[in-house]
């Protein structure tokens, strides 16, 4: 009996895992298109901003470094190397990391 009820409870850690994950990255598409980032980065972007897909595959690199990330979300909040575009320092740090991981995880 004792068994059973490890298995059940792995298996509802790994749904509610698996459903997390999913609602993460929906949130961050969510929050992309709240942010006004399609704006730019959708598909009728601005001439000089870079697509999501393109975005996705230079942040690629980050995976799996969450320092690399982190220090990433602190120089665009700060503008460092994006020629100090306004929207990106007004951006919240949370939701700008939110926003970075996902393009780092693929933008799915």
């Amino acid at each position: 009996m004792v068994l059973f009820h490890w298995r059940r409870d792995a298996f509802i850690g790994l749904l509610g895992a698996a459903l997390f994950s999913a609602l993460a990255a929906q949130a961050s598409s969510q929050l992309a298109a709240d942010k006004g980032c399609y704006a730019c980065h959708g598909a009728y972007r601005r001439a000089d901003a870079p697509a999501f897909d393109s975005l996705s595959r230079r942040l690629g690199r980050l995976k799996g470094n969450p320092a690399a990330e982190k220090d990433f979300v602190e120089k665009y909040n700060q503008g460092e190397f994006l020629e100090h575009i306004e929207a990106h320092e007004r951006i919240s740090r949370e939701s700008a990391s939110l926003l970075i991981h996902w393009l780092v995880e693929g933008a799915k």
